[in-house]
């Protein structure tokens, strides 16, 4: 997790150390440490290489990232819509909005699960999930990356999955029970890594609306997910609203299945490299922003 920055301050490498002790000894209140967070203008990775966020083409949405968008939002709707409609012509409401309850509590367990599994397992060569085993097990190298992507670019991958298996139950079935949770259950899947980048944000980049959801706990918090950017980042997976955190991380089940995959197929997740992880955030050093930008 990165310390408390204040915009165009230099840190060398020498101070590094001194953060990370930091930053661990203020882990019990992780809500200052990203509440207060300002993001810098421009960011060079000391080294060889740099790293800037300036008109980065990276993070630019495309016309594909924006139709695969739209697909998804489009068949999320249309499960919503169908199960309303459902509602209406049973005159029963009460079993629609029970499930679709249910579907936005399993979300955040379902994109949990997820979290743990593409950030511990795997690499970007995987098949069909390598791009984003990629992003997810970069972003903790750089932490406020994808609050720079733009909104399509964040979510087109997991639009394109919701397209590709909601759209059948769209076809097939009629039952507005199912349909809500299907709706809800996708809908919030889909926009999970926008949550997630918006619990990466200051209280000035994100949307009213959002820290009012923030705030009561529908959605995932800067505080709640605070703790998955502290060593040994092996806690606080779920990104839609955080709410199954506390129990999965009092009661172990992530290490507990790590344990198990370890001992049945023999590897190892990635978050028993500690302390020489590759998740360690790279130091940084901000610059002020070009007047002409």
């Amino acid at each position: 997790m990165s310390s408390i920055l204040p915009q165009n301050h230099v840190i060398r490498t020498s101070q590094r150390s001194d953060e990370i002790g930091t930053i661990q000894g203020r882990s019990s209140h992780p809500d200052k440490i990203i509440a207060n967070y300002e993001p810098p203008t421009s960011i060079t990775k000391t080294g060889t290489s740099t790293k800037s966020v300036l008109n980065d083409p990276s993070s630019q949405s495309t016309w594909a990232h924006r139709a695969w968008m739209a697909s998804g939002f489009t068949i999320v709707l249309i499960s919503l819509t169908r199960s309303g409609t459902g509602a209406i012509d049973s005159h029963t409401w009460v079993g629609p909005l029970i499930a679709g309850l249910i579907g936005y509590v399993v979300s955040d367990l379902v994109a949990g699960i997820f979290h743990w599994a593409v950030d511990n397992y795997g690499s970007a060569k995987t098949p069909i999930f390598g791009r984003l085993i990629d992003a997810f097990q970069g972003h903790h190298k750089w932490p406020r990356s994808t609050t720079r992507n733009q909104f399509a670019k964040n979510l087109h991958e997991l639009a394109r999955g919701v397209t590709l298996s909601v759209l059948p139950i769209n076809l097939l079935c009629n039952n507005p029970m199912i349909l809500a949770f299907v709706g809800v259950l996708s809908g919030c899947l889909m926009f999970s890594l926008q949550i997630h980048s918006w619990a990466h944000g200051t209280k000035s980049e994100v949307p009213s609306i959002v820290l009012a959801l923030q705030d009561a706990r529908i959605l995932l918090s800067r505080s709640n997910h605070a703790a998955h950017h502290c060593p040994p980042y092996n806690k606080s997976y779920c990104t839609v609203s955080g709410l199954w955190n506390q129990y999965l991380d009092r009661y172990k089940v992530f290490e507990l299945l790590e344990i198990n995959f370890f001992f049945k197929f023999g590897v190892r997740p990635r978050s028993w490299d500690e302390p020489n992880s590759e998740w360690t955030e790279e130091t940084e050093t901000l610059e002020p922003m070009p007047a002409s930008y």
